[in-house]
């Protein structure tokens, strides 16, 4: 435990560091562009950290000391009726994406389905009641788009639930090995601090790579670019939902992006926050990292097309 703690302490210290002395340097070297690189980057970093950790903890647990047979009881063994039921408690789980895939990957070495894992890492950080709450407040007095996030976000991850349960290929998913640990085996403290120490250590790194990715984006495309896309409300659908990949804004706090964005249609802000929490550079990085780059990219693209025609679907119907 002392190392797990020791090594999160570390990565919370460097990203500190890095937050104070990154604009420090920026200033010294006289470049507005570094001094911008560096704040969003902090501002990613920073923000993902606390979530990654919770994911990363509830993870150790779950591998440890919840016994599988508590899994093979709760959802059912036809797989098309367990995608639906995984990805609706997602609800329970009040974090973002960064938390979303240690606990996918837990949920898989514990004998859960992929593709009812899956639907559980896609709607977990989309409907969670932290993301629901926010978006009402971001969004005040427009019930119909705290629904229609509700509504585009599970339908996005029970399709693509769906879908893997349908097309995917064992050999597209790199599966985590599967432990069998109770709560009373002397080995079950020792796998939660050997897991934790592990996932929270590995994944962070993905979560640096992502941040630093979204920072070099934020700073390399022009404003008056993104201006050009906002008079056509299909070319700002899609816009924004390119933007929720690789500006990496956490689920917890896109709907207040969102609803700055002026100029663009409630299609568009929707599809913004249904695609941001279930495919974003950091999240691409991580899954790449957990399931391998070959799941990573087939996945990624296709829950993008999944969500941005799901929230073309119930912005219409809705907005």
């Amino acid at each position: 435990m002392v190392y797990a703690v020791l090594g999160g302490a570390a990565l919370i210290a460097i990203a500190t560091v890095v937050s104070v002395l990154g604009p420090m340097l920026a200033i010294d070297l006289y470049t507005p562009p570094v001094a911008a690189w560096w704040t969003v980057f902090t501002a990613v970093a920073v923000q993902g950290v606390p979530f990654l950790l919770l994911g990363t903890v509830v993870s150790a647990a779950i591998g440890a000391f919840v016994p599988e047979r508590v899994f093979t009881r709760l959802l059912p063994r036809n797989q098309a009726l367990a995608v639906p039921i995984a990805g609706a408690a997602g609800v329970v789980l009040p974090g973002c994406e960064c938390a979303s895939v240690p606990v996918a990957s837990s949920l898989m070495r514990r004998g859960v389905a992929p593709a009812a894992a899956l639907a559980f890492l896609l709607s977990a950080p989309a409907i969670n009641p932290v993301v629901l709450v926010a978006t009402s407040i971001a969004f005040p007095g427009q019930p119909k788009m705290v629904l229609g996030r509700l509504v585009a976000s599970l339908a996005t991850a029970v399709v693509m639930g769906w879908l893997w349960a349908r097309f995917g290929k064992e050999e597209w998913l790199r599966l985590p090995k599967r432990t069998r640990t109770t709560a009373s085996s002397p080995a079950g403290m020792k796998a939660f601090v050997a897991g934790l120490q592990h996932d929270f250590l590995h994944a962070g790194g993905f979560l640096v790579l992502g941040a630093a990715a979204a920072a070099t984006f934020n700073i390399a495309v022009p404003r008056s670019i993104l201006d050009i896309f906002t008079g056509s409300s299909w070319l700002s659908l899609l816009l924004l939902a390119l933007l929720a990949v690789v500006l990496c804004v956490c689920s917890e706090a896109d709907a207040f992006v969102a609803a700055s964005l002026s100029g663009f249609s409630p299609a568009a802000k929707l599809a913004f926050m249904v695609v941001g929490p279930m495919v974003d550079l950091k999240l691409i990085a991580l899954q790449a990292g957990t399931f391998g780059r070959s799941f990573a990219f087939r996945f990624s693209s296709t829950t993008w097309l999944v969500a941005v025609t799901s929230s073309t679907l119930v912005g219409w119907w809705l907005l």
